[in-house]
């Protein structure tokens, strides 16, 4: 995940959307063949026909089949950090993180995303990927957090901090997922701001950004 601990810098350029576009198209069709016929079963050549590419332009955006995915897992994450540019600090985080789901609720392609979540519980080399985007967006989510409350990213703090938001995201999207379907159970949002809500109440004096009343400590000298 590239994190962008500043926030948004306007709408990209038309080649960087169409690039994205493209990537979230291949992504959305390598989730419909794995689920279909399984990872193994299923090969890059059968990826790009489906997307309407060449293979050697499926090799161009990804550099394995399993991480043709990559794009919906990342997308709510990047959109996240982004978000966050607007957090100041002054109050914990997580509440600045929950008042984004509850904005973003249905904005994200969420069938899509259930079924690749639930195809990560069973597939290797999915499950590696998923774990590789939550290591990247922790590292995301510390920038930020350093960045607003005048610490580094490497303060041990800040990373317990990152981590545990990070580790909260994971869990609640994989709760939605695996207990929900098209017409019952928790919507995306309700899932994870209970998530966040549970780390929110966490008795943690030290902690500056996701408990208490949104204090912050100090940088060190």
């Amino acid at each position: 995940m590239a994190g962008r601990a500043g926030g948004s810098t306007g709408r990209p350029p038309l080649t960087e959307r169409r690039r994205a576009e493209t990537r979230t198209e291949i992504a959305e069709e390598a989730v419909r063949l794995f689920g279909a016929h399984g990872v193994a079963a299923t090969t890059a050549e059968d990826i790009a026909s489906a997307a309407g590419i060449s293979t050697r332009t499926l090799w161009r955006y990804f550099r394995s089949k399993e991480e043709c995915v990559r794009p919906l897992l990342t997308e709510g994450l990047e959109m996240l950090t982004d978000r966050l540019g607007d957090w100041r600090g002054d109050r914990p985080l997580a509440e600045a993180v929950m008042r984004v789901h509850r904005r973003e609720d249905g904005g994200q392609r969420l069938e899509v995303l259930r079924d690749l979540i639930r195809l990560c519980r069973v597939e290797p080399g999915l499950h590696a990927v998923w774990l590789q985007v939550h290591h990247d967006a922790e590292a995301a989510f510390a920038a930020v957090i350093a960045d607003r409350t005048g610490r580094t990213a490497d303060d041990l703090a800040v990373r317990m901090e990152a981590g545990v938001l990070n580790t909260a995201l994971r869990i609640g999207v994989e709760d939605w997922a695996l207990r929900s379907d098209t017409s019952t159970g928790s919507s995306y949002a309700e899932t994870v701001t209970r998530a966040l809500r549970m780390i929110a109440r966490l008795p943690d004096p030290d902690s500056s950004a996701l408990s208490g009343a949104g204090t912050r400590t100090e940088p060190a000298s």
